[in-house]
């Protein structure tokens, strides 16, 4: 396992060496900090913390400030764990760049995806709508909330509510392209979240 942290750029296309036009997402990927090494004895867990754009010391807790100091950098706005890692090949202090991943390598990329506001249940759970008839009343509505018994309506229910926003991850994408130079990472397909967000990029778990 391996991963690195980085912010989304936007959406562009390349063309491959047949012509075949391929849609990647272009991800700035680092420089980034390894801050600690967590290990058994005193975790309880294997990881590192990494972490990506510098924070605005007037930002940081003191806390914060102290704990990036002990790896000689400023404190970060973007900061996660990577599990399943060979401590051994790490130093605090390290710094981790788009190299790290190849073309052709597979990929999952975590982010936030963007907020859509209060949505209704068929914008939000795919629901079907009812009759379009003018007699019909019943168009865009929540549908059956389950059975009359309970008198009451159980947890979990797909209805109306605040859709968006929330941690996403697309599985099984491909590293199309890496630019060292720049820290640059072209993907194809995809990914959750607005331009400018924080994204984590980690070796894909489920890929055949």
């Amino acid at each position: 396992m391996k991963g690195i942290l980085g912010r989304k750029l936007g959406m562009t296309q390349v063309f491959s060496e047949d012509g075949t036009v391929i849609p990647v997402t272009v991800i700035e990927a680092g420089p980034c900090v390894v801050l600690q090494k967590k290990d058994v004895a005193v975790d309880g867990y294997e990881a590192i913390q990494v972490g990506f754009a510098d924070k605005k010391p007037n930002r940081a807790t003191k806390a914060e400030q102290g704990h990036a100091k002990k790896a000689d950098t400023a404190a970060k706005r973007f900061v996660r764990e990577f599990r399943g890692v060979d401590l051994g090949t790490y130093e605090i202090g390290q710094q981790l760049r788009a190299d790290v991943f190849a073309e052709g390598e597979v990929v999952d990329v975590i982010g936030t995806s963007k907020g859509k506001g209060y949505a209704g249940p068929v914008k939000r759970h795919n629901q079907a709508r009812g009759p379009m008839a003018h007699g019909s009343k019943y168009h865009r509505g929540v549908g059956s909330l389950g059975a009359v018994a309970p008198n009451r309506v159980f947890k979990g229910q797909t209805m109306a509510g605040r859709m968006g926003g929330e941690r996403t991850t697309v599985q099984n994408l491909v590293v199309v392209r890496v630019d060292a130079d720049r820290n640059l990472l072209l993907i194809k397909g995809a990914i959750p979240g607005p331009k400018n967000s924080f994204v984590t990029v980690r070796s894909a778990k489920k890929a055949k």
